[in-house]
């Protein structure tokens, strides 16, 4: 006789659909504090649907953009850490729709891991809802995806959309860039989200550092210098472009301020930049000193503590520097536009604090 075969179920593929109901009860209320009027479902419906008020838009464009965390997620899985990758994703997607002068209205995620962990999944969102929060953004949909054998044990991925807004006529494109106009940078937090295969490669195989080690001359440990949340700059850009004329803006990713800046900058001009203009954060000095990495390839991969560029014309410097002090934030004048051939041109020495005290 032929032994009765055991009815299979999704469970035994590898999928357990009971830890994706889980999950979405836990995070909706998370999601549910991102919402703003023009949100007009709730979270489980197939499609999200948001309203769009156009009244002061007269001619509305949309810009929307995808990234992703790339491999700093490994340090989320090695350390345990999910809580700001989220943060990761959503700021990094805001800052590269604010260099067209867009307003962020929405946002959606993708979460695919291998084997499905609730107690991740609201870790994770959690930072995707704080981040929208701090933009203003609705975090309206996305895809949570159980999939076995294609990611690791307790490995995941994370890629977001974002939808922002912006009226024809407030559009800034680079286009109106002058020769003698200023390149003014805003401090990043530390890597964001870019740079970290070659960081890791120097904390944890050149210098022999473990997570929880403390990172020379930081007062921190390994993890929480390269955990450090990515910031989102619309808040403090928002308020500067109702003040000055920006006429750029270039957000600081891969490919650092040599391959960025570059992308804004109109045909016959350049940007020279001072290196000395800025102290460059002790991480940076730390991984370039450990990995004995040359300064440009040190510019050509990571921001070097300068998140997100802008150029105004010169005569409105002073009318920045208040604006910027009463938001209590702080700006480097960086740099000039000059003629030449749409590229980065350095001056001066990378200036790095002295942490020998």
């Amino acid at each position: 006789m032929t032994a009765e075969k055991k009815p299979l179920t999704y469970s035994d593929a590898g999928v357990d659909i009971s830890a994706a109901t889980t999950a979405l009860s836990s995070i909706k209320e998370l999601v549910r504090r991102t919402y703003t009027e023009h949100v007009l479902r709730d979270i489980g419906t197939f499609g999200a649907m948001f309203q769009l008020d156009l009244e002061n838009c007269p001619e509305p464009v949309l810009v929307s953009s995808v990234d992703g965390v790339g491999t700093k997620l490994k340090l989320a899985f090695m350390t345990g850490r999910h809580n700001t990758v989220g943060i990761d994703l959503v700021s990094h997607c805001v800052n590269d729709i604010l260099v067209q002068g867009a307003r962020p209205l929405f946002f959606l995620d993708y979460f695919a891991m291998g084997k499905l962990n609730p107690e991740v999944v609201v870790e994770v969102v959690r930072g995707l809802a704080t981040g929208c929060r701090y933009a203003g953004c609705a975090l309206i949909g996305g895809e949570t995806a159980e999939m076995p054998d294609m990611y690791r044990d307790g490995e995941y991925d994370l890629a977001g959309t974002i939808v922002g807004i912006v009226d024809r006529s407030r559009i800034v494109d680079g286009s109106s860039i002058c020769e003698g106009d200023v390149v003014v940078g805003l401090p990043s937090t530390g890597l964001h989200t870019n740079g970290y295969s070659l960081a890791r490669k120097i904390c944890f195989e050149v210098a022999g550092l473990g997570p929880d080690d403390p990172m020379p001359g930081l007062g921190r440990t390994v993890a929480e210098a390269l955990m450090e949340p990515h910031i989102s700059y619309a808040k403090l850009m928002q308020l500067v472009m109702r003040v000055v004329e920006v006429r750029g803006m270039a957000h600081i990713t891969g490919g650092g301020i040599t391959d960025n800046l570059p992308r804004i900058l109109p045909e016959g001009l350049s940007a020279e930049i001072d290196l000395g203009a800025w102290t460059v954060p002790p991480l940076f000095q730390f991984l370039q000193e450990q990995g004995n990495v040359e300064d440009m390839e040190m510019l050509h991969t990571f921001n070097m503590g300068q998140g997100f560029l802008f150029v105004i014309p010169a005569d409105q410097i002073d009318r920045l520097q208040e604006t910027i002090g009463l938001a209590g934030q702080q700006c480097y004048f960086v740099g000039k536009i000059i003629q030449g051939d749409g590229k980065v041109h350095y001056t001066g020495k990378l200036n790095y604090a002295d942490t020998s005290h």
